[in-house]
C-alpha cells in the first residue's frame, strides 16, 4: 500500500460549550482544534482536481460546526466522536490524528491549556463465515447483513461459499463457509463484540467446542496486527490448517501475508493442499 500523504489544520478557533461544569455547558468558551488527515493526494496533486482531495475548507468548517453543535462533558467525548464523525463525512480521509485543546481549563491552577490527542481510522479485516445448521445460506446471509447495517463497517467483498466437512472431531452436518473482506472504523474487541451480536440474533449456541452452529463469524485478519488477549487471538489461530478458511480467503487476497508465519494466503493453500 502507498504510504499516506497528511493535509493538516492547526489551530482553528472554535466556540463550544463542552465541560464537566454547568457553566461551561451554558456559557461555552475557545477551544482549537489541530487535524492531521491521512489520506491519498498523489491524484488530486497530479490533475489539480480539489474533488480528488479532501477539501480543507469543508473539513475546517465541518469541525466547527461539529463543535458548536454538541455538547459534552468531556473533551475525550469529543474528540472521539468528532474523530468518527469527520472519517464518515469524508471517505478519501484514511486516517485523522485530532486534537482538541482547552485553553485556560478550570482546575484551579495557572495553565495555559489542556488537551487531548487521539488517532483513528480505518482498518481492512478479513471475517470468516459459516453455518452448519438450518437454512445455512440464510442465515450466513444475515450475518453479513448485520455487518452491513453497522455505520462503522463497510462490506468490501464476499467470497463464493463452499461446502465443507467439519473440523475438530464432532460428527455434525458439513458446513457452508466464506470470507468478507471489510473495512471498518471499530477496534478488534468491538468488531468481536459486533460478530458475537450477529451470532446471538441468529440463536447460536456454545455447548460444544467445534460443534454445530447456525452461524458463525470469526476475525482472522485485522491489518497486520498480531493479538493476543484471552477472548482474541489475531491471526485467527490454527488457520493455516484449515482448507475451508485459506481456500475463501485465498480467493479474496491470495497474496495477504500472514504477519507472524510470512506466508501468503495462497502458499499456505498450497502447502495444505500438497
Amino acid at each position: 500500500m502507498m504510504d499516506l500523504d497528511r493535509i493538516y489544520i492547526k489551530n482553528l478557533e472554535v466556540f463550544a460549550k463542552h465541560g464537566v461544569y454547568e457553566e461551561e455547558n451554558k456559557l461555552g468558551q475557545k477551544f482549537l482544534i489541530n487535524a492531521a488527515v491521512c489520506t491519498h493526494t498523489r491524484e488530486a496533486g497530479l490533475s489539480d482536481d480539489l474533488a480528488k482531495s479532501v477539501h480543507y475548507g469543508e473539513l475546517a468548517h465541518f469541525i466547527a460546526e461539529f463543535m458548536a453543535e454538541h455538547t459534552y462533558q468531556l473533551i475525550e467525548t469529543a474528540a472521539e466522536q468528532l474523530a468518527r464523525a469527520l472519517l464518515l463525512r469524508f471517505p478519501a480521509m484514511e486516517k485523522i490524528t485530532l486534537e482538541i485543546l482547552k485553553p485556560w481549563a478550570p482546575v484551579g491552577l495557572p495553565l495555559e491549556t489542556v488537551s487531548v490527542e487521539i488517532t483513528r481510522g480505518w482498518h481492512c479485516a478479513y471475517i470468516a463465515v459459516g453455518s452448519n445448521l438450518g437454512d445455512r445460506e440464510q442465515y450466513i446471509r444475515k450475518g453479513i447483513e448485520a455487518l452491513r447495517e453497522h455505520q462503522d463497517c463497510m462490506v468490501l467483498r464476499e467470497s463464493e461459499l463452499i461446502t465443507t466437512k467439519p473440523y475438530g472431531g464432532v460428527e455434525q452436518p458439513d458446513f457452508l463457509n466464506g470470507m468478507l473482506k471489510i473495512r471498518t472504523l471499530l477496534p478488534p474487541m468491538e468488531l468481536l463484540e459486533l460478530l458475537h451480536q450477529a451470532e446471538r440474533e441468529a440463536n447460536r449456541e456454545r455447548n460444544i467446542h467445534w460443534g454445530p452452529r447456525t452461524l458463525d463469524l470469526d476475525i482472522i485478519f485485522y491489518d497486520d496486527w498480531v493479538v493476543d488477549e484471552e477472548k482474541l487471538q489475531i491471526p485467527h489461530p490454527d488457520m493455516q490448517n484449515r482448507e475451508f478458511v485459506l481456500k475463501p480467503l485465498a480467493e479474496l487476497a491470495p497474496y495477504y501475508r500472514h504477519p507472524l508465519i510470512g506466508k501468503t494466503a495462497a502458499q499456505m493453500l498450497k502447502e495444505l493442499l500438497e
